[in-house]
């Protein structure tokens, strides 16, 4: 299923290479997923520097809307560390190597991973993360950005009967973690831990900076996968 790594490209934060070969990927997507056919054009057929400020505002400004999927399931739980070691090991089992700029569970890297699969355990793969996917995706269509329309559509090719329209009910009780009061919490806590990480430790590895990038003052439900919906 090769359209899942067109998708995990729209989702990346955009880029030269992608603007270079945006025939070709509009080509896949109308044949593929013509669900996504009018949202690519709009997007690849933008300027790239509009893009780039606007998938900054969607998908960089607090958690909730984060394309990292333990971040919605594990947290900052010890449980987060392992998972990530057995998804890597999946990646290595399919050939499948991670730059230094990536971790395991971001999103678009591991609709890569499912590409390569066999079109059932593809699916399988899909319907694993429904719910996360209905999640960022009624989040997104909350916020009156067309990106949802990429978790829809991955959700239809799992065969999945979520939609960003089945979570309505949670979102409409979150708090929004992207106001400005909202980020101004973060930083001030940052300024906080930044003093006390340097007095106590030298960790700096991805996880760890991403672990502690965000604080607890506006954080999002989390998902139980196994269960199949929000806790």
């Amino acid at each position: 299923m090769q359209i899942l790594k067109a998708i995990g490209l729209l989702m990346e934060y955009p880029d030269d290479e992608l603007w270079e070969c945006r025939d070709e990927a509009l080509t896949l997507i109308q044949h593929d997923a013509p669900m996504l056919a009018d949202l690519t054009r709009e997007l690849l057929y933008a300027p790239l520097l509009d893009k780039q400020a606007e998938w900054c505002e969607v998908f960089d400004r607090g958690r909730a809307t984060s394309l990292l999927l333990f971040e919605h399931v594990h947290a900052e739980s010890r449980d987060r560390g392992q998972a990530m070691v057995d998804l890597l090991s999946q990646y290595e089992t399919v050939g499948l190597q991670l730059n230094c700029r990536e971790l395991p569970d971001h999103l678009p890297l591991y609709l890569e991973y499912l590409s390569v699969l066999p079109e059932a355990e593809a699916r399988e793969g899909l319907q694993n993360i429904a719910p996360i996917l209905a999640l960022l995706g009624g989040r997104l269509k909350q916020r009156g950005t067309p990106w949802y329309q990429l978790f829809d559509a991955l959700l239809k090719l799992a065969g999945s009967s979520l939609t960003s329209d089945s979570v309505t009910k949670q979102i409409i009780q979150e708090s929004r973690d992207d106001t400005r009061q909202a980020l101004d919490a973060v930083w001030e806590e940052e300024q906080v831990k930044f003093i006390e990480d340097n007095a106590t430790t030298c960790d700096s590895s991805p996880l760890h900076h991403y672990q502690r990038r965000f604080s607890q003052d506006a954080a999002p439900q989390y998902v139980d996968v196994s269960a199949g919906g929000p806790k």
